[in-house]
């Protein structure tokens, strides 16, 4: 069977709980954005009943309900178990390293697009001191250093070690760069030091989000200015027929997997409670139609498979959600807020 099977789609049907033959179209409904035909659909249910794979239950009148017998569940999950292997070459299963990640994520089209964006709007000048908290292997102080000039100073804040290292390593030849091992809660910098304060989805693991903030105000002078990209998770968009399937997937990311999930949105007011004058929010839609770009943002079946065992998709649904983005057209879509915001006292 295939997933496109009448019978496999009978049998997923019917895998929550019996349901009477117009319920079991309506799931797949859900479940595919189509009905079998009439034709279909008896011919699926007649010839799963003479596998003894489905029964229908005691009742009266012709519209009883079906449910799975034993062999037909565990044919359903020998046909599952084959499907989420096949799905399973077309998706990353190996959770990367910080460091990997974050590259390939900036070599991507939708990277490139808000870190210029960033920079933009960061707006170094010749001559000032730029501070990248949780700078990472140090992808982005390049560019800082090459906005400052000779005559300025980019330095870069991390408190992972091998980000450190990294960092250390990429920057050698960049004798205005400086990398610091460093918790952003506690940054070891004077008062009024930096001109400048840029943050890249930093703010949506720390631990607290107004203590990093006052810590970036604190640093910074009289009409720094501080830019911080963040995502709001919540916008998570995965195109599937069951919207409960991909909002699933999608609470599932917000609720569990992301710290501060949507401090995107949120940035704008907490920044301001710390004291910052917010100048501008640009919104930053990324929108995704190819599926191994998206996976290396979004970890498709690892974070599937992190759902059905939080209980946010069953199996049946964590499968039709990865056959289906893998069999296309795939989309999605999640939107980053670049706050700029300067301390104007």
């Amino acid at each position: 069977m295939r997933t496109n099977d009448a019978q496999m789609l009978v049998l997923s049907a019917l895998a929550d709980g019996p349901l009477h033959g117009y319920g079991v179209n309506a799931t797949i409904e859900r479940m595919t954005g189509n009905r079998l035909g009439r034709g279909s659909l008896s011919s699926a249910l007649s010839r799963l009943r003479d596998k003894g794979l489905v029964e229908q239950l005691a009742g009266e009148g012709r519209r009883r309900p079906l449910r799975l017998t034993e062999d037909g569940r565990a044919t359903l999950e020998r046909e599952l178990a084959a499907l989420a292997e096949v799905t399973g070459r077309m998706f990353e299963t190996a959770v990367p390293d910080r460091a990997g990640y974050l590259d390939r994520l900036a070599a991507t089209d939708p990277g490139r697009t808000y870190k210029e964006l960033a920079l933009a709007a960061l707006d170094v000048r010749p001559g000032q001191l730029v501070l990248d908290l949780g700078c990472g292997p140090g992808t982005d102080l390049p560019a800082f250093a090459a906005a400052a000039g000779p005559d300025g100073r980019v330095i870069g804040v991390d408190d992972d070690p091998r980000m450190v290292r990294l960092a250390h390593e990429r920057t050698a030849a960049l004798p205005t760069v400086e990398v610091l091992r460093a918790d952003v809660h506690a940054l070891p910098l004077p008062d009024g030091c930096a001109d400048r304060a840029h943050t890249d989805r930093l703010l949506q693991h720390v631990a607290d989000v107004p203590g990093v903030l006052a810590q970036a105000r604190r640093v910074l002078r009289p009409g720094g200015r501080l830019v911080a990209a963040e995502p709001d998770w919540d916008t998570l968009a995965l195109d599937h027929p069951d919207l409960e399937i991909a909002r699933g997937y999608t609470r599932h990311i917000a609720d569990r997997i992301v710290r501060n999930s949507v401090v995107g949105r949120q940035l704008p007011r907490l920044a301001a409670r710390q004291g910052f004058t917010v100048s501008q929010v640009t919104p930053v839609t990324t929108v995704l139609r190819d599926l191994r770009t998206a996976d290396q943002i979004l970890g498709l079946q690892r974070n599937t498979e992190r759902a059905v065992a939080a209980g946010y998709l069953t199996r049946v649904q964590a499968t039709s959600l990865l056959t289906h983005l893998a069999e296309g057209p795939f989309f999605a879509a999640v939107t980053l807020h670049v706050v700029t915001a300067e301390r104007t006292d």
